[in-house]
């Protein structure tokens, strides 16, 4: 099931779907790059041809962690920093409804997110920003900056996000 480019799917459906394709995908990530942890600011990316199929990405709050699929085969795993306590990323099946090479905040003193990729009406976005290896943002997803900007040469406007507990 994945969500319309203007649809985040938010119910308890969605929510399961999201959290056990984030347990999928650290499976998944050790299987492709080995036992390897990633420390904060740290990700891993492999060519895996477009032929593989349509790119989601499925995003970890437990672990911290962004993996990126072409099809059913994994292509890249980075660290994230997700909201802290009180400013919570959304959990569910979400997509990019818009894409800007460089946005800033309008809800947070103009904050600079760089690679921004908007996934619901709120302003909660992936987008580049500092990755201490913990929860620390407003609700957004904050990757390392090389891996949000090759995040969004390859995802497109409507790009399934999936964001599991």
């Amino acid at each position: 099931m994945a969500a319309s480019p203007a649809l985040a799917l938010e119910t308890p459906e969605a929510q399961l779907e999201a959290a056990d394709a984030a347990s999928q995908a650290r499976l998944d990530m050790m299987e492709a790059f080995g036992p390897n942890f990633l420390k904060p600011g740290q990700y891993v990316w492999r060519d895996v041809p477009a032929s593989a199929g349509a790119e989601r990405v499925v995003v970890s709050l437990a672990d911290q962690m962004a993996y990126l699929y072409r099809g059913d085969t994994i292509v890249a795993a980075s660290t994230i920093s997700s909201g802290k306590a009180g400013k919570d990323t959304p959990t569910g099946i979400f997509s990019v409804l818009d894409k800007r090479p460089m946005y800033r905040s309008k809800k947070y003193d103009n904050a600079p997110m760089p690679w921004m990729q908007r996934i619901d009406q709120y302003g909660i976005a992936l987008h580049a920003g500092y990755n201490p290896g913990q929860p620390a943002s407003h609700g957004c997803v904050r990757l390392p900056s090389a891996f949000a900007k090759k995040l969004y040469s390859v995802t497109d406007l409507g790009t399934p996000i999936y964001i599991g507990a």
